[in-house]
């Protein structure tokens, strides 16, 4: 019975993730959720932990091997989605400068820990994910500000130590820890043993984290929310066409040009933004506007990703095209 429910989030996500929305905001209307704001880097650490063990190490260090990925998302990254969230500030967000801010703000700052724990969900390519996510991170955080300075008139400096500490904490602890297990596990089962028993039991751990981060972060911002309604819909259908022009994009790029594995870790790499990062910028460097529109983004990548990636596994990256991948490699 316990396991069932363990399992259920993984199996049920599309019904389950816009629940623990709807509850998660309507939670914070009424309880300051606030206080549990520092639990959300934990829950974010075991997220991302539970899909690196198992991980192999050695994956890490072939640059060269994925240097065409990683050129490709660089290039998506800080020219094709800054240049969408240009266009769009341009046309739709003219006459309101904070939220085009906003929408700048989630333009610029690619790749989070979701990057990881999508892409460790899909079963697309890990050791990927983890360079995008640490690349990302650090050249968009030299980037951003002078992007801010051209596409809204305001450099804000960003602080690169916290970057590094970002990376540290959300990349590298769980990397090591998921090192240490999978090193522990592996003196008890045997490589067959662990991928069929304990592997697939790993995955739902990642969900429950992703769960719980939602409902933090969500309802943490309801009275918020609540208290800007004019500006959702004005904010929320901007976000909508920054995101399905990247979603389209990116896995055109993805299905034309990589295989199964690395095509989800360019799409995961490329289409999901560190708003956690541009959350707070919004909120101190600019406006309640600003970060209203940061907050839509927030909650509509999270349940745009859960329908995305059910979706594309029955169409763009499905499992047999896995296994033809496999297969052609060897």
């Amino acid at each position: 019975m316990l396991m069932k429910i363990y399992h259920f989030p993984q199996k049920h996500l599309l019904l389950v993730l816009p629940s623990v929305l709807i509850l998660s905001f309507i939670t914070g209307l009424y309880v300051n959720t606030q206080a549990l704001g520092p639990t959300i880097l934990i829950a974010t650490i075991i997220m991302i932990f539970a899909t690196m063990v198992g991980l192999k190490i050695q994956e890490l260090t072939k640059i060269r091997q994925e240097s065409k990925l990683i050129g490709v998302s660089f290039l998506i990254n800080f020219v094709w989605i800054p240049l969408v969230a240009l266009v769009i500030g341009m046309t739709l967000l003219s006459n309101d400068p904070l939220m085009f801010a906003g929408l700048a703000l989630v333009a610029l700052l690619p790749t989070s820990g979701m990057t990881i724990a999508w892409t460790g969900i899909q079963k697309g390519n890990m050791p990927a994910a983890v360079k995008l996510t640490v690349f990302g991170l650090v050249v968009g955080s030299v980037l951003t500000p002078w992007y801010l300075l051209i596409m809204v008139g305001q450099y804000v400096p960003i602080n690169i130590m916290m970057t590094f500490r970002t990376i540290f904490m959300v990349v590298f602890i769980p990397l090591v820890l998921g090192q240490i297990v999978t090193r522990i596990l592996l003196k008890k089962y045997t490589q067959q043993e662990f991928n069929k028993k304990i592997k697939p039991n790993l995955a739902p751990l990642s969900i429950w984290g992703l769960l719980y981060v939602v409902f933090v972060s969500t309802s943490a911002r309801a009275e918020m929310l609540v208290g800007s309604l004019d500006l959702i819909l004005y904010a929320a259908f901007a976000i909508l066409l920054f995101y399905a022009i990247n979603y389209t994009f990116a896995t055109f790029i993805a299905t034309k040009m990589f295989n199964r594995n690395d095509g989800i870790a360019l799409v995961n790499g490329t289409v999901l933004r560190n708003l956690s990062i541009a959350i707070g910028i919004a909120a101190t460097a600019f406006s309640a506007e600003a970060a209203i529109l940061v907050t839509i983004a927030f909650m509509f990548q999270y349940s745009s990703i859960s329908f995305y990636a059910k979706y594309s596994a029955k169409r763009w990256f499905s499992q047999s095209e896995r296994e033809e991948d496999q297969a052609s490699s060897v």
